[in-house]
């Protein structure tokens, strides 16, 4: 009965007008961004984070949402029109979708993406409902000791899941933990790392990082890698399958669906590890494994199912526990904290509304989402072809008001420009920047429940590994780093890096 309480209040706030219009917002930017090469839904977020100071956190958190689990839908257009993945989740759905496409397919191929996407978001939407509220519950019994704990396995988590060098993973939650600590110290008073600088003295803004190292950053990089995109049909026909297209996609759509949900929920996890981990279960599992990489439908169907699946169910840690799984999720604890809200299992009893309404508003969106792809084909293959030169001026303009907007300082707009070029700097070298975000948001918090912690048992460090929870949380951690550090699993994920790269 408590279900269908909540789930009546979760309705009864997603489908107020208001929320519809930025619902569908959201899903439509995404999809657009999810498009056009080189933006991405983190970017995007972090640039529309200063508009929604102004919103209901509701419908705040709503659009954001939308934005990130649509821009999974319209990253296969250009993956599969274009073999120019708008998204990273979506650079496995180029194998085969670009393939199909060439053999004249492409209407099937993009029907088979937004029919996957929307059946693994209406399955992750009901995993969300039924599994996090036992979890929040659960979390609502953690002292202090096992937040820190559980943040600690949460970084180690993004180290062990991020791509390419283990070396330059934990040099970016080192340097994120740093530029979390910029600031004045709660408890002494005493400026810290501010380097005389007053306009240091609050800390760095969560927003200047956002969007300095995923907007401006990004920015450059695709601006130096410009590709040419050479559209295989300008003209899309056929968007509907077959009935033997039904056939081999909804066995691929299921474990899709559950892979990815699995997947999203995990540290540094989320759309891009499901999406790749479905393409592999599949060509393993697949009676037609030989067609992969030659227009196998099923290759189109399993990744894109999985990385939907994964963007959605990616939101149970976040909401549950405050802890993001990846860079959106960061963002999204970054827009609560803006409205005011403290991330953490107390949403769901302090603001049920916002909670339940975000869980019912993904039903909704994916409903928009299959009914905007299909028709507004036309529309996204023509904003394929926009250069990016074009936008990249719009997108610069965009980000420097968003900013200066935060305090009216220039200062803050020169601050994204440093961020930028590191942003440009970290992807020059390989370095994933997303566990740097990752520990910017937590390492303050981290710092909080360490404090807390010491002060409750006076100092007594031991304390961390005699609570029964926490220690089980820190064996974990330590498990994973040891696995992580083994020569063999170092060389197979620089190995697995290289190859996605090139």
């Amino acid at each position: 009965m408590d279900l269908l309480g909540n789930l009546w209040i979760g309705l009864e706030t997603a489908l107020t007008p208001y929320n519809l219009l930025y619902c569908l917002v959201g899903v439509f930017f995404g999809t657009a961004v999810g498009v056009l090469p080189g933006l991405g839904p983190v970017a995007t977020i972090a640039m529309l984070l200063p508009i929604t100071f102004g919103l209901p956190p509701e419908s705040a958190l709503i659009m954001l949402a939308g934005i990130y689990y649509g821009a999974q839908y319209g990253g296969s257009t250009t993956a599969i029109l274009v073999n120019l993945p708008g998204e990273s989740s979506s650079v496995v759905t180029a194998l085969d979708g670009y393939q199909m496409a060439r053999q004249g397919n492409a209407g099937r191929a993009l029907a088979t993406a937004a029919i996957g996407s929307f059946i693994a978001g209406t399955l992750a939407t009901i995993v969300i409902i039924f599994f996090a509220p036992p979890l929040a519950s659960i979390a609502l019994k953690f002292g202090p000791a096992e937040y820190f704990s559980l943040m600690v396995l949460g970084l180690i988590g993004s180290i062990v899941l991020a791509r390419g060098s283990l070396l330059h993973a934990l040099a970016m939650i080192l340097l994120g933990l740093f530029l979390g600590l910029v600031g004045t110290d709660i408890t002494s008073g005493s400026e810290r790392y501010t380097f005389d600088l007053p306009k240091l003295a609050d800390g760095i803004d969560f927003v200047i990082v956002a969007m300095g190292i995923f907007g401006v950053g990004e920015i450059i990089a695709n601006l130096e890698n410009e590709s040419k995109r050479e559209l295989i049909t300008k003209r899309v026909t056929g968007l509907m399958p077959t009935r033997e297209d039904w056939r081999r996609i909804r066995w691929p759509i299921l474990r899709g669906t559950l892979l990815g949900s699995i997947l999203g929920i995990l540290p540094g996890g989320g759309a891009m590890l499901a999406s790749f981990g479905a393409y592999s279960l599949e060509k393993k599992v697949s009676p037609n494994s030989a067609e992969f990489g030659k227009g196998a439908i099923e290759g189109v169907a399993a990744p894109e199912a999985a990385n939907n699946a994964g963007a959605q169910t990616s939101f149970i840690p976040m909401l549950t526990l405050g802890i993001p799984s990846n860079p959106v999720m960061a963002l999204m604890i970054g827009a609560m904290i803006i409205q005011g809200i403290q991330p953490g299992p107390s949403v769901m009893t302090d603001q049920p509304s916002l909670f339940w309404g975000l869980i019912v508003s993904m039903w909704v969106g994916n409903l928009m989402l299959l009914a905007l792809n299909l028709p507004l084909i036309g529309l996204w293959v023509r904003m394929i072809s926009i250069p990016y030169h074009f936008l990249f001026p719009m997108i610069v303009a965009f980000c420097s008001i968003g900013v200066f907007s935060l305090s009216n300082s220039t200062f803050d707009v020169y601050l994204m420009a440093i961020f930028g070029l590191l942003g440009y700097v970290f992807r020059k070298i390989d370095a994933e920047p997303a566990p740097l975000l990752l520990a910017f948001v937590l390492g303050p918090m981290m710092e909080e429940f360490l404090r807390r912690t010491l002060l409750l048992s006076r100092g007594d460090t031991t304390v961390f590994f005699t609570r029964p929870i926490s220690a089980i949380m820190l064996g974990v951690a330590v498990i994973l780093l040891i696995i992580v550090l083994l020569p063999s699993i170092r060389k197979k994920r620089e190995e697995a890096f290289e190859e996605e790269a090139g």
